[in-house]
């Protein structure tokens, strides 16, 4: 018999909602295929129905009723059985319910209590600290310093001297990008806020490049803007201000602007060795290398450190296209194969110089130097 048929049989029979009545092989299905058959059905299959509530199929089995009285008791037994387990259906939903938000529940009271205990609170905080900034592990000798330094920069407070001094070389691990551009922001904000309250210039020209190395030059071109407006003709501070300004121009890629005021600066002040080199890199990313090689070349006989402009150089690289990498790096080493030497390793790691536990702590003249650097120097152009 195929499952149609059996399907038909459970219908026929008002039992098409109970499993068994389909299913070959189950009990009821057997039973009422000897019912059907005419067959006689044993006691022990009598005793099945009649505790399971099909009290007419059962009156038929035993000849109490017929065929065509089995209707109207079957179709009552079956809209019962059908009702039931609707209501089931519901009571178990609803208990399914009521377990799954007493669990939610527990979760969430769980949570609550962790986001309470303060030991749990202070490492998911010094977590999320450490992600912002992009510090990784931290050396336990170093941890609390460290921590508490990342947590005066998110609080919007400058870190002292000594602390910069101690996170350049004996934390420099911790001194990433991230946690650079967010000093350099602190730092000028609290330039700008100055150079607005006293008007020293000077304040404005090191705030312009803190803007810069804060990854926001158009902010750098506001304030050097306002402060030129209101220097008057000093040749020193306005060939700083245009320098800055020009770098800020040069990191939007206003080439043009940038070099004008490069020379604008070096005509203000020709033994002043910035503007040479602001000269030297403009040149260099308008594709002009002569050019480019000679302000770089006159702004090191100037007393530009020989490394600062490797710096700059490797910088310019790593910004350029591979082509014009390799036409720079070609171009620079004939001119000079000694000099540019470092280049015939291009590209590769560049070597760094790294400071480990040993190395020796800044002085306090040093760190007197840290906190002035820049004030007459303007080397944060």
């Amino acid at each position: 018999m195929t499952r149609s048929l059996h399907a038909d049989l459970a219908k026929r029979y008002f039992l098409e909602d109970l499993p068994g009545a389909t299913q070959l092989g189950a009990r009821l299905n057997g039973i009422l295929l000897k019912i059907d058959a005419g067959e006689q059905v044993t006691a022990l299959q009598r005793q099945f129905l009649a505790t399971t509530g099909l009290h007419a199929l059962n009156a038929l089995a035993t000849g109490t009723i017929s065929l065509s009285e089995l209707q109207e008791g079957a179709e009552k037994e079956q809209a019962a059985r059908i009702e039931e387990a609707s209501a089931k259906a519901l009571k178990d939903a609803a208990e399914l319910a009521e377990r799954t938000e007493a669990r939610a529940a527990a979760v969430k009271a769980t949570f609550a209590a962790m986001a309470n205990d303060p030991a749990l609170r202070r490492k998911r905080e010094a977590k999320e600290l450490r992600q912002r900034f992009g510090v990784g592990y931290i050396e336990s000798q170093d941890y609390p310093r460290a921590m508490a330094l990342l947590r005066q920069v998110a609080n919007g407070q400058r870190l002292k001297v000594d602390d910069l001094a101690w996170l350049k070389t004996e934390a420099d691990y911790c001194w990433t990008d991230e946690l650079q551009r967010a000093w350099h922001a602190l730092e000028a904000a609290a330039l700008t806020k100055a150079w607005e309250s006293s008007g020293d210039t000077w304040n404005a020209v090191n705030a312009s490049g803190h803007w810069r190395k804060a990854g926001e030059p158009e902010r750098a071109l506001r304030l050097t803007d306002a402060a030129l407006a209101k220097v008057g003709s000093n040749p020193k501070l306005r060939s700083a201000l245009a320098t800055t300004r020009g770098g800020a121009m040069r990191d939007l890629r206003r080439l043009d602007e940038a070099k004008a005021l490069a020379s604008e600066a070096h005509q203000l002040t020709s033994s002043d060795y910035r503007p040479c080199t602001l000269l030297g890199a403009v040149y260099i990313e308008l594709g002009d290398l002569p050019a480019g090689h000679e302000w770089y070349a006159k702004a090191e006989s100037l007393g530009a450190p020989r490394q600062a402009i490797d710096h700059e150089l490797r910088g310019l690289l790593m910004r350029s296209s591979i082509q014009e990498q390799q036409r720079i790096r070609e171009f620079l080493l004939r001119q000079d194969p000694e000099r540019f030497s470092w280049l015939r390793r291009w590209p590769g790691k560049v070597p760094t110089a790294t400071h480990s536990k040993s190395a020796q702590t800044l002085n306090s003249k040093d760190h007197t130097a840290l906190a002035e650097a820049g004030r007459h120097d303007h080397c944060s152009r």
